[in-house]
């Protein structure tokens, strides 16, 4: 049997999640792009739909990319960590991550991204393993297996620090992926 990679994960029982999920949150947007993002764990909606992404969080980070120019459907390829729902939104253990990091590092072989966005501290521990210190990081390229990185503010923090303002986490968001929209234009990949 020659299962896709999806097909493969939906089947996975590697950790306790998989027992309560309603859906294996696995992607969304354009596997072919040169951008991927990453974020920490789906939420309620995201379990719901079965795509990362598309609560309240994702909808601000749409908004974000959509301002600078980057569109979320046909410019990214977007994920997370994990690939099913913690219990009330938890923090994910570092046993469900663990066990979820095959996933990721498939999807990190098979797309090959020349470009990748850590959205928030947890992806950015696991993956460059720089833990804590995201405000001093973040809005910093970054290299990683021969890839670009820019670690931002997750949206879900940007959604309890509403501010626009000047300096604010979300106006430093908006600088980082600005940074990004130039870097995918610069570059001819």
């Amino acid at each position: 049997m020659n299962l896709s990679l999806f097909e493969a994960c939906q089947l996975c029982t590697s950790c306790e999640l998989s027992k309560s999920r309603t859906n294996v949150v696995f992607s969304r947007g354009n596997p072919q792009a040169n951008l991927m993002v990453i974020g920490e764990a789906p939420g309620a909606i995201e379990d719901e739909r079965g795509e990362p992404f598309v609560g309240r969080s994702g909808a601000l980070l749409e908004r974000l990319m959509k301002s600078v120019g980057i569109d979320i459907d046909e410019e990214a390829y977007i994920c997370n960590l994990i690939k099913c729902r913690p219990p009330r939104n938890r923090r994910p253990t570092k046993s469900e991550l663990s066990a979820c990091r095959p996933w990721l590092n498939k999807q990190i072989e098979v797309n090959q991204p020349k470009i990748i966005v850590l959205a928030g501290a947890t992806a950015v521990d696991q993956v460059l393993g720089i833990k804590g210190g995201l405000t001093k990081i973040r809005g910093n390229w970054m290299s990683w297996q021969g890839r670009w990185v820019m670690p931002v503010f997750h949206p879900a923090y940007l959604l309890r620090n509403p501010s626009l303002s000047d300096g604010s986490p979300t106006s430093l968001t908006c600088k980082d992926l600005l940074a990004v929209r130039d870097r995918l234009n610069k570059y001819d990949f």
